[in-house]
């Protein structure tokens, strides 16, 4: 085999291929002896094959054992010399060619413990020797000049706490600081020395720290609850996170380490963190790494080169030939994609495995029975050696690991994180702690409270150091994880309700405003926002929650208005001296932005008396711009009415919309008592009137309204919301829910108007508005769009039964 033969081998096979090589030199080993250690040194793909790679180039370094090589060569001589390889050269040295029994390395090469050791300038004595520490400055000094200091680091700590926290306990301080490297009694000293150097490490600095122990330091004070030591937020990002990657002499995340990491992939052009590189060192991104031809694997079911989904004992399976079977859930009894339980060996459905309730006196999951008398695991199977009892509280559980039980360990990390000095949890912090002790699926809390924010932000509480107001939540920086803490505060009613949309709102408002350049600019949007925007959002919304669709709505006007006021700013103009003209050579530049928002800015002033002399008439609706394409909309709908393959909450969605023209917003906040069953008779009220739903579509709004699910932490059953969100007690963003409805491949406003078009040439306006829950005046206008005037289609029926009346008998 040619050496370009064995590297097409070693992306293709590589633990075969080291294999081959190292039994054609040992000849004392068996192969499977050699597979083995090959096998517990290569670890991943990507190692396995940049070694099998290096011994294919030189397999001569089996015998010789000199370097340069990849570390994992040198691993693999001493592991076969440990398995009683004599043929196998051990590493040697590449200077004094002495055999290694550990690795020490510079480059690319191996070195001993005493040729690896670096020489310099002796800081204190000046003599060029090989470096044996280094001072407090980070200076160079031979063994016979250590920096020493006879002074106690856990005294000078202490005092230097004290200085910040008078109360602070010296054996707290003290076990904080040996905890921080509590076999490294000089690395415990350099911490000392930084510390004492730049004390504002411990007050919000932690991120100019030269030592990584010191933000463990700060994090084991902060966990204490040492009063006013600040765990430092990253000095990019200003998140409260984990900053340990050095960048630029500060500390930051590593979400900001990826983002000053960025390059362009070579092959898709995708500008991300590189996940690995070409032969030439040429970037690639972790999407063109998984994608690779020399990564893709043969399916056994289609043939085709692709990514292994499972791995089976005839070989790899693609994520496309491995479809769940849908059959009929043993638990259930609805026919779904199911897989098979390891305990009964019958079908069953994502639903029943994931859904958990009361059995024996403790919450488990169901492995059996039916869903209205559910059967446990250990009641299933009641063996012994399946089911270990939990060390504090008893229960039989299918433990993993030594330790307690699931629910026992988030019931400890809730006391550790909800408890304040007195070690009692404050009573407003009761009903979170009994809500997540109790929630369903107790690893989903878990994992949600080892989210570092998270942790912190209830430790706060907790212990009092944050208010448990809502004032005191929004200084927190804005993110999806703060937005979730709050929306399971209000699900537990630790926090009052209020509309999230409106508040995001109004601090748009208030940011906005007062970035403006200008006086004036500065009164007239503040003017505009509050009492025309924000005042007209609270009127329509009947102190309902605004929807997203409306907050994006009133920012593009505000933006609007800004990128008006900036023009004319530009221009030397004001909205009082700006004329027709100024105003048309604003809306006819290539560069206006929002033309037609700014009209409804333009009209407000008019009518506040702010300018005069201007004209913006509004653009007048004369019907649906989108394509109509009713077959397309039938075909889709007839998809969703069999297809079992979709998710049903996805099937009933896109049927309410090409069937009843429900915009995504709407869908979104319906809720289970929108759906109605008498006699037989499935209902749902989109607007005032209930609408009755064909068999297959009352089948699903059923189904769905019984066994609907959220991936909330709290709340994933007992939601009153048709399509529950991820957030606690809210419902799905229309957002979200539209992209759900994109991913069907349906177009949501051409479907929309489809629908819409076709209901108003069959439906009076009145009927229409009543029943989809639309504006009179949306019903007329769509209705005339449609050639289909009621009215006068009426007054056509009452003149024929006159005419009828006036002709004689």
């Amino acid at each position: 085999m040619t050496t370009a033969d064995q590297l097409d081998r070693a992306v293709t096979d590589p633990l075969g291929l080291i294999t081959d090589l190292v039994a054609n030199t040992e000849t004392e080993l068996g192969t499977e002896t050699i597979r083995t250690v090959v096998t517990a040194v290569s670890g991943g793909r990507a190692k396995s094959r940049q070694l099998a790679k290096a011994l294919a180039i030189r397999p001569a370094i089996l015998t010789d054992g000199r370097s340069p090589a990849p570390r994992a060569v040198g691993d693999l001589l001493i592991e076969l010399r440990k398995a009683g390889a004599s043929t196998i050269a051990p590493p040697v040295c590449a200077e004094c060619g002495k055999k290694l029994r550990t690795l020490q390395r510079k480059g690319q090469d191996w070195y001993c413990g005493v040729c690896a050791q670096e020489a310099a300038e002796c800081t204190a004595c000046g003599n060029v020797r090989r470096i044996g520490f280094r001072d407090r400055k980070g200076l160079p000094r031979c063994k016979m000049c250590p920096d020493t200091d006879d002074r106690d680091p856990a005294t000078i700590v202490h005092a230097l706490i004290a200085a910040i926290a008078p109360g602070a306990d010296r054996d707290v301080v003290a076990e904080a600081l040996r905890r921080t490297a509590p076999h490294r009694p000089h690395y415990r000293q350099r911490v000392v020395w930084a510390l004492e150097e730049n004390p504002q490490l411990l007050t919000g600095q932690g991120h100019l720290a030269p030592h990584r122990a010191i933000l463990k330091f700060i994090d084991l004070l902060h966990e204490a609850g040492v009063a006013g030591i600040a765990r430092p937020a990253c000095p990019r990002c200003r998140r409260v996170v984990r900053i340990d990657k050095p960048l630029d002499g500060q500390r930051v995340c590593r979400n900001c380490i990826a983002k000053s990491r960025i390059e362009e992939c070579v092959r898709c052009g995708a500008r991300r963190e590189p996940a690995t590189r070409d032969d030439q060192g040429r970037p690639l991104c972790p999407n063109c790494l998984i994608t690779d031809p020399a990564n893709l694997e043969t399916c056994i079911v289609c043939g085709k080169s692709r990514m292994v989904n499972s791995r089976t004992a005839d070989g790899p399976i693609c994520p496309n030939c491995r479809p769940l079977p849908i059959v009929l859930c043993s638990i259930c009894g609805h026919t779904a994609p199911c897989t098979l339980s390891k305990l009964t060996g019958l079908p069953r459905c994502g639903g029943c495995r994931q859904r958990q309730v009361p059995v024996c006196g403790r919450l488990r999951g169901i492995h059996s029975g039916t869903a209205d008398a559910p059967v446990c695991g250990p009641c299933t199977t009641p063996d012994a050696e399946l089911w270990r009892p939990c060390p504090n509280c008893g229960q039989a559980e299918r433990l993993h690991a030594p330790g307690p039980c699931p629910r026992c360990t988030l019931k400890q990390r809730l006391h550790e994180l909800l408890t304040d000095n007195t070690g009692s949890i404050l009573p407003k912090l009761q009903p979170l702690h009994d809500a997540l002790a109790s929630s369903e699926r107790a690893a989903t809390a878990m994992s949600w409270l080892s989210k570092g924010i998270v942790s912190t932000v209830l430790s706060d509480l907790g212990s009092g150091r944050r208010p448990l107001t809502r004032e005191a939540l929004d200084e927190l920086p804005e993110g999806k994880v703060i937005e979730h803490i709050r929306s399971v505060l209000v699900a537990t009613e630790v926090l009052p309700k209020r509309d999230e949309q409106m508040v995001r709102l109004e601090r748009h408002v208030k940011d906005l405003v007062t970035s403006h350049g200008t006086v004036e600019g500065r009164k007239i949007l503040h003017r505009y926002a509050t009492w025309r925007l924000l005042r007209r959002l609270r009127r329509r919304s009947r102190g309902k929650e605004i929807t997203h669709y409306q907050l994006a709505t009133a920012r593009q006007h505000l933006r609007a208005a800004v990128y008006l006021l900036d023009w004319l700013n530009d221009e030397n103009l004001t909205l009082s001296t700006c004329g027709q003209v100024d105003l048309e050579r604003w809306m006819t530049s290539d560069d206006v932005r929002l033309r037609r928002e700014a009209g409804h800015f333009v009209r407000w002033a008019l009518s506040q008396k702010i300018t005069r002399d201007l004209s913006f008439p509004a653009e007048r609706w004369n019907g649906p711009s989108q394509p109509m394409d009713d077959e397309a909309r039938w075909a889709t709908a007839r998809r969703l009415l069999h297809d079992d393959t979709l998710k049903r909450e996805d099937r009933l969605a896109g049927l309410l919309l090409l069937l009843y023209a429900q915009w995504p917003a709407a869908i979104s906040r319906l809720t289970i008592d929108h759906i109605e069953e008498t006699d037989g008779t499935v209902r749902i009220r989109l607007g005032a009137v209930p609408v009755e739903l064909p068999a297959p579509v009352a089948e699903l709004a059923l189904r769905q309204a019984e066994v609907r699910r959220s991936h909330a932490v709290l709340g994933r059953a007992d939601s009153p919301w048709l399509f529950p969100g991820g957030q606690p007690g809210r419902p799905i963003s229309a957002w979200a829910m539209g992209e759900r409805l994109r991913k069907l491949g349906i177009r949501l406003a051409e479907a929309r108007s489809t629908a819409l078009f076709q209901l108003a040439t069959e439906l009076p306006a009145a009927v229409l508005a009543r029943t989809l829950g639309i504006d009179i005046t949306v019903a007329v206008k769509w209705q005339r769009a449609a050639a289909g005037d009621w009215a006068a289609y009426a007054a056509e029926v009452s003149r024929r039964a006159v005419e009828g009346r006036s002709q004689p008998g």
